[in-house]
């Protein structure tokens, strides 16, 4: 802890609104006209005026937003001033930083694209990328633009790395999701006791049989039988969710993510079975198939190209995620891949500090 004392030019902030076509329609209804936050290092104004600059993009953590990280906060940096004192001492390259805002009536985003959440994926590198390269004065080549972000945004910044390197040339990744046998199969039990409560009819003491009751309710093939909407509509209502509630919403949103289907009456299926809580293999091989560790791989080439990557990692993560870093990392090796990986003693929470060492990391990279 530290009194906030700035003693480094901040810079400027300029918030933006654009409208986007692509999530015009989205399934939930999502505002398409979103604030967008770009940050200038105070070089932008004070050199030469032809000067251009790499760019990095901030993918928030589930339930976070782009501007979010530009708050205040009483004892530590925002990412403003934490990219501002980098710069002034000389330990990180100014760069401009931009803060997009994907966040979703289910509370969040993995930034992939989704037939139940919108096209974020798309959002991002079809539309974002190109609007801030046509506003700023930016260095336009994906050798000098980078992504990073912690949690669901690490995930976002190395799912991006593989599947949109001709956008990308570096990206880095804080305790992003990956391992999904450790950090959401062990949370779902809690997500299925949360959506019980909206069962109906509500349960009665007495005898029951889970298989003939799950027939009942027509939950077959990780089918809904009217729970979920209305958890969500509950949920919709208030403005403060219990840490039950939280977490039940962050997994149907990453159900949302790695198991969309049109045909389903929310447009996406469940991998557990809602009565039995038995496992359904066919809907849980959908999810592994977007675990970065899986991925490494069929995306080989892709990781290959990018001019860094930088993973790290609290070996005390809350979340488990840890492990599924560790095992990323080791693909990577495996695969021969150029990346860094750390880890620190600290868990998931507040550790935006970590940033300290990635922004300069990037900077570098993307020279």
């Amino acid at each position: 802890m530290a009194i906030k004392r700035p003693k480094h030019a901040e810079g400027t902030l300029v918030v933006l609104e654009h409208d986007s076509r692509i999530l015009r329609d989205n399934p939930l209804g999502d505002p398409h006209c979103r604030r967008l936050g770009v940050w200038l290092p105070p070089q932008y104004h004070r050199g030469p005026a032809r000067r251009r600059f790499p760019v990095l993009y901030d993918f928030v953590g589930f339930t976070g937003t782009g501007l979010s990280h530009a708050n205040w906060k009483p004892f530590g940096d925002n990412l403003p001033e934490r990219a501002a004192r980098l710069i002034g001492e000389g330990r990180m390259a100014p760069a401009i930083i931009v803060f997009p805002d994907c966040f979703t009536a289910l509370g969040g985003n993995q930034y992939i694209n989704s037939s139940a959440i919108g096209r974020y994926a798309d959002y991002l590198t079809r539309e974002i990328v190109p609007f801030v390269d046509r506003e700023f004065r930016t260095r336009a080549g994906r050798e000098h633009r980078g992504c990073f972000g912690k949690s669901s945004g690490g995930y976002g910044a190395i799912i991006h790395g593989m599947k949109y390197a001709s956008v990308w040339g570096a990206v880095a990744d804080h305790s992003g999701d990956a391992g999904f046998e450790f950090i959401y199969r062990c949370d779902w039990p809690n997500t299925l006791n949360e959506l019980a409560r909206y069962r109906r009819p509500a349960r009665r003491p007495g005898a029951y049989a889970a298989a003939r009751e799950a027939v009942r309710a027509g939950l077959a093939e990780g089918r809904d039988d009217g729970r979920t909407r209305r958890f969500l509509e509950a949920v919709w209502k208030k403005e403060k969710l219990s840490t039950a509630e939280g977490h039940c919403i962050m997994n149907l949103c990453m159900a949302a993510t790695y198991d969309p289907d049109p045909r389903a009456p929310l447009g996406f299926r469940l991998p557990f079975n809602l009565e039995s809580g038995e496992l359904i293999e066919a809907r849980w091989a959908r999810w592994l198939r977007h675990d970065p560790v899986n991925l490494v791989s069929r995306h080989r080439d892709a990781l290959r190209s990018l001019r860094g990557i930088y993973i790290d990692c609290g070996w005390r993560d809350q979340y488990h995620i840890h492990y599924g870093s560790r095992q990323l990392a080791q693909r990577l090796s495996a695969a021969g891949i150029r990346h860094v990986y750390e880890e620190f003693d600290d868990n998931h929470s507040d550790i935006d500090y970590r940033m300290d060492v990635s922004l300069p990391f990037l900077t570098r990279a993307l020279r």
